[in-house]
């Protein structure tokens, strides 16, 4: 049985990431968030994962029952991969 855990690097001035925090709110989805302005080391891990310093970025883990990681799905922009996130997360709205 796999577990999606779901990691949200966000700015608070980024309008994009407020919507992304309101959508997975309202849809009680529960996630890690880094603010990069509280968090700034998670700057460089940020770039690791997407290559990128773009916000918002949703990175998607999933773990086995066994603890083992495969490799996550990184999405840079909520608006615009809407649609894949709400099948990752199965959301049927």
């Amino acid at each position: 049985m796999k577990k999606l855990q779901l990691e949200l690097y966000t700015r608070p001035t980024c309008s994009d990431c407020q919507e992304a925090k309101a959508f997975l709110a309202n849809n009680n989805i529960s996630y890690i968030n880094y603010d990069l302005t509280q968090q700034p080391s998670k700057e460089k891990e940020l770039i690791k994962l997407s290559g990128a310093r773009m916000v918002p970025t949703l990175v998607f883990k999933n773990k086995s029952l066994f603890g083992l990681a495969s490799k996550p799905t990184v999405m840079i922009g909520f608006e615009q991969n809407i649609d894949e996130v709400k099948r990752l997360l199965m959301i049927n709205n």
